[in-house]
Parts: C-alpha cells; structure tokens; sequence
C-alpha cells in the first residue's frame, strides 16, 4: 500500500471520527435542551401557580421570577453557543487533516531533537555564527550512545546526514534517534545548538492535543514544521 494510500485512509477515519463526534456534541446539546425546556416549563407552571393564588394585598415581587426567566434565556444561549463553537472547532479539525495529508511523501523540515531514521538515512540541521568544532551524538531511547561525529562547521546552516551506523558499524532499524549537537566556544566552554531534522512525511493524526505530523517513528505538532519540500 503506497503511502499516499495510507494518508488518504488516515484522512477518511479522521473525518468519520470528527462527524461522529460531531453527532454526539449534537446529541449532548439536545439532551440539554430537552431538559432545559423540561425544566422551564416546570418553572413556568409553577410561576403561575403562584400568581394565581398569590394574596392580592401582598403581591409577589416580580424581580425575582424575572430574574430567574434571564437565567433560563441565558443558560439557553450559552449551550447552543457551546455547540456551536464544538462543531466550528471539529470542522476545523477536519479541514486540518485534508489540508495536511497533501503533505504525505514530501521532504519536511521539522524542529525536534529527535532524528527519523528513515530507509537508514537520518538528516540534521543547526546553525553556527562562525566556523566552529561540533560533537553530534546519537542516542537510542533508552539513552545509549550509539554515535559519535566530530565535524567543523561553517558559519550559518549546517547539514549532516547519519547512515544509521553505531559506534561498532552495525546498521540501526528505522525509528527516531535523539541527537545533541555541542558547539565549542571560546575559553573552552560548550554550547547545545538546537535542531532541525529532515525526513519524509508519512501520515497525520489528529490528537486532543492538536494535529501532530508523522516522519516514519517520529511524530511532532505542526506548530514545529519549518519548510515542506516536493
């Protein structure tokens, strides 16, 4: 199954999971409408009860039953809005999905300390203001180091790529690899530049926390995309 095939069937599940949930926010705010009715005609019921057999030489105090009919009016504008904001948000969530599985099979630039290893290729970007000695280190997710480069940096952007090599020459499954990348400063002291990691997008999903983008094993917000490639 081509990876666009598998973006389109995550796209499809998205949309059916935001439509049900759609439904179901639907369902809540006629639930609560029901009974909000249920509960105003009781109110109302009651209220002519009592103006019906209220003492006409000590009549009721209108601003009390006043006051509580703009509790109902206000109780009943806050649910549909509420249910208005939940489907305007859903629709949005789903539109996000579409949008982002376009995206599926291109080259993307992400910022993450975490490297995808993607078909034994993982590719890493930092920045320098000046030529300067860096140490990049790999590590797995129990955090072991697994690699170790030395390289001199030139000033501005700098790009490595690890063949997913360890320290012995053994070749690492596919997954996503934590990277540090340590600059030397002057007088000896030590610097951990942030990262940018390429790799290819693979899928979307869409989470409570937001839309999040999958690079193969890694998966970061798309607040954190820099550039998407062809």
């Amino acid at each position: 199954m081509s990876i666009a095939s598998v973006a389109a069937q995550q796209s499809a599940l998205t949309a059916a999971s935001s439509a049900g949930a759609a439904s179901t926010a639907a369902q809540t705010s006629n639930t609560a409408l029901t009974s909000l009715s249920s509960n105003f005609g009781d109110f109302l019921q009651m209220l002519m009860t009592q103006l019906q057999n209220q003492d006409p030489t000590s009549p009721m105090d209108t601003n009390e039953f006043t006051s509580e009919l703009v509790e109902f009016s206000g109780v009943e504008q806050q649910i549909n809005t509420n249910t208005s904001l939940t489907q305007l948000i859903q629709l949005t969530q789903a539109g996000e999905v579409m949008q982002a599985s376009a995206m599926a099979g291109k080259q993307v630039t992400v910022t993450s300390n975490q490297v995808p290893l993607q078909n034994s290729q993982g590719t890493i970007q930092f920045n320098t203001p000046s030529a300067a000695p860096v140490d990049i280190a790999i590590y797995d997710s129990n955090g072991n180091k697994l690699s170790d480069n030395m390289m001199m940096s030139t000033s501005g952007t700098n790009t490595w790529t690890w063949n997913g090599t360890n320290g012995s020459g053994a070749t690492e499954p596919d997954g996503s690899y934590q990277v540090v990348v340590t600059a030397a400063g002057a007088g000896g002291t030590t610097s951990t530049l942030p990262t940018n990691v390429i790799g290819t997008a693979t899928g979307v999903q869409s989470l409570s926390t937001g839309m999040q983008l999958e690079l193969g094993a890694l998966s970061v917000p798309f607040s954190s995309v820099v550039s998407v490639g062809n």
